[in-house]
């Protein structure tokens, strides 16, 4: 697999603000031996921080602002999601972390340095979406070469074993499946021996058993108290593998939190119901009702008074399959990132934005 460089250069208004994070603490000991060569955390540096920073492009006049005043900071030791819709602006935000672009506003710093000082010293690694099997190539012999390029790298051997890549090693990259390239990428990104590791949507395309895979190989390499930012269309991928999770939308910061936090923020219950044949009409405006979904032949409804809203329904008449639950992560997402405006109607798509 080839990455950008040699070297894993590959390429908000205040948000709603929820509870902190539970930041990883890093404590548990690796499988092999410790770090060697990368900045400790005693200094005090975030591992990211960009504090105003905003990108344009396009001509003058008909420019797309993909980055609009976002501020972010990530502590070093935690695993941190990008959450957001495609366009929302999580890619261009990696790409000025990893120095691939220049902010037209505000500041990036990586580990204390300019992104493009933290990635040739070595301290970032990157996996990003673009990449093609290099032909005739082992995967050992792609993973030396690659390790040779950096000042502290990572021994080979246990790159290829972080990765869970050590059965395939004598493998050519171009014979491999999917979820084994994927994972190659992986150790790609992991050769230089960073301390911070930056994933633009890394399981894209990959299967349930090979996400699963590279998730396990992920959390082996933050449990040694790494740093990992990764960007997801999966809704369950941020919600299981990460400290804390920012949503993204239209360039700008609109939640930074915990899961639970970011559920709790939406601050709805959910009431559904089937419709048995009943219209839609007038769904949204029965009491409390702040949104609807329709998904063929049951309603559900977003809602900040549940009880409000099934006495009316049971007034109507409406309450076959009735069922009453909290906002789901999906819902707060949904709530966050929704236009402004009335109450509308969607059709729901499960677990992937």
């Amino acid at each position: 697999m080839t990455e950008t460089t040699g070297n894993g250069t590959a390429r908000p208004t205040t948000p709603a603000t929820v509870p902190g994070p539970a930041t990883r603490t890093g404590t548990e000991p690796g499988p092999t031996t410790e770090r060697t060569g990368n900045a400790g955390n005693a200094d005090g540096v975030a591992a990211v921080a960009l504090a105003s920073v905003v990108k344009s492009f396009g001509r003058t006049g008909r420019t797309v602002r993909a980055v609009d005043g976002i501020d972010l900071s990530v502590g070093r030791g935690e695993t941190v999601a990008l959450l957001g819709r495609n366009g929302a602006g999580k890619s261009t935000t990696i790409g000025l972390l990893l120095g691939l672009d220049e902010p037209d506003a505000g500041s990036v710093r990586v580990l204390g340095r300019t992104a493009e000082q933290a990635v040739r010293a070595g301290l970032v690694g990157a996996m990003l979406q673009e990449g093609r099997p290099i032909p005739r190539v082992t995967v050992r012999e792609l993973i030396t070469f690659v390790a040779s390029t950096y000042p502290r790298p990572m021994p080979v051997a246990e790159t290829l074993a972080l990765a869970g890549i050590t059965d395939c090693a004598h493998r050519r990259i171009d014979k491999l499946s999917g979820g084994q390239t994927q994972r190659v990428r992986f150790a790609v990104a992991l050769a230089g021996n960073p301390e911070l590791i930056v994933l633009d949507e890394p399981t894209a395309a990959l299967d349930v058993e090979a996400r699963r895979t590279f998730w396990d190989s992920m959390r082996a390499y933050a449990r040694r108290g790494n740093t990992v930012l990764f960007s997801t269309h999966y809704l369950e991928e941020a919600d299981g593998n990460a400290d804390r999770i920012v949503v993204i939308d239209r360039g700008r910061v609109v939640a930074n939190g915990t899961g639970d936090a970011i559920r709790a923020s939406a601050g709805h219950a959910l009431v559904a119901f089937d419709l048995a044949g009943r219209p839609t009409e007038g769904l949204e405006r029965l009491p409390g009702v702040v949104a609807v979904e329709v998904s063929g032949d049951r309603a559900r409804l977003r809602t900040d008074d549940s009880d409000a809203t099934v006495v009316e329904l049971a007034r109507l008449g409406a309450i076959r399959g009735l069922q009453v639950s909290r906002a789901t992560l999906e819902d707060a997402f949904l709530a966050l990132t929704a236009p402004v405006g009335p109450a509308h109607t969607t059709t729901h798509e499960e677990g992937t934005v």
